[in-house]
């Protein structure tokens, strides 16, 4: 077991190992008002102690009413990027580079009091009706993720994630299943996707890769299959999509067809990704095992691996995942710690 350990580099990122702690929401935004605090600032630099190569910031949105809840992040303000920039500086003070996840809720806005999304089709029985987008509406809204996108940059985050997966709002338009319109946005369900990217690319350095995570099939009945996710991501690739960050389901209440539930269950949707594209990915997916994690790069099915719930837990999964194959030299930890170890 000896993969983990080594650097990654596309673009300008540059990476000390392959462990990337991806988006999970807090839901701890204690003033309601989108800005991280101090529960983000320690749980975002800890992981940097712990040996992450990547920390990827959770979802964070582009207008009040785009957030899952009123406790969720945002970055539709210019008062933001002080915040988030005290905590990337922390975060690449200790090693790690640092994402952010920018997104829309869409449909899913718990606490927006008329949730917006591509058509009015609720999330299931007791869930709000959302508010279909006009045409206008829809244009301007890549211009929030652009804005949202720009203060990121300039809270020094090393690269950007695009959330469109999970059934929020550009998975929404991207999904036959949630997309019901009869304008362009209808007529092509790549198009609002690709709006967004080429949007954010505007104000992204050169060198700085955009991630995107998308989900590669869907589970609700009558859902998309992998065939129809792989053709979306090619003009998504084709917009300025550096990396894909694989992961499957959320957009509603399974069907028939159910997620997996056991480790590594996600993987050959990475490696379908990675084959079809030619492009680096991100596997997710119960692969807490360190011997799993490193089997996933080590066999080629995913450049990265994402280890989420095992980092909860564990704030130094990577260095205790890391030394226990490769010995301490490849992770070092700090003086601090080093009795600990």
């Amino acid at each position: 077991m000896n993969r983990l350990h080594t650097p990654f580099t596309y673009k300008g990122l540059q990476l000390r190992n392959r462990i990337v702690m991806p988006p999970m929401c807090q839901y701890s935004v204690d003033t309601k008002d989108g800005k991280p605090g101090d529960w983000h600032y320690v749980h975002y630099a800890s992981r940097a102690v712990g040996g992450a190569g990547l920390v990827i910031v959770e979802m964070t949105d582009v207008e009040p009413d785009g957030r899952i809840t009123d406790y969720d992040l945002g970055l539709w303000s210019d008062d933001h990027i002080a915040p988030f920039a005290r905590i990337v500086s922390a975060v690449q003070a200790h090693g790690a580079k640092i994402g952010i996840q920018i997104a829309h809720a869409g449909r899913k806005a718990e606490d927006a009091e008329v949730p917006v999304a591509p058509s009015a089709i609720p999330v299931g029985p007791g869930s709000k009706t959302p508010r279909p987008l006009t045409t206008e509406e829809t244009r301007a809204m890549a211009h929030k993720f652009r804005d949202a996108a720009r203060r990121a940059v300039a809270a020094g985050v090393d690269t950007i994630e695009l959330h469109g997966a999970h059934g929020y709002l550009i998975h929404q338009f991207h999904s036959p299943a949630l997309n019901r319109r009869e304008d362009e946005y209808g007529q092509d369900l790549s198009l609002f996707g690709v709006q967004v990217i080429r949007a954010v690319k505007e104000v992204m350095p050169p060198d700085m890769p955009l991630l995107l995570r998308i989900s590669a099939v869907e589970y609700i009945d009558g859902g998309y299959d992998l065939e129809h996710s792989l053709a979306i991501a090619r003009k998504y690739k084709e917009a300025g999509v550096d990396i894909f960050h694989v992961s499957s389901g959320g957009e509603g209440p399974a069907g028939k067809r159910k997620p997996g539930n056991y480790p590594g269950y996600q993987v050959p949707f990475a490696r379908a990704y990675k084959e079809a594209l030619d492009v680096p990915v991100i596997a997710v997916g119960m692969l807490d095992q360190p011997a799993l994690a490193d089997s996933v790069v080590a066999s080629g099915d995913a450049d990265l691996v994402g280890v989420g719930r095992g980092m909860l837990s564990d704030p130094y999964w990577a260095v205790h995942a890391i030394r226990a194959a490769a010995g301490k030299e490849a992770a070092p930890v700090p003086k601090a710690y080093a009795r600990g170890f």
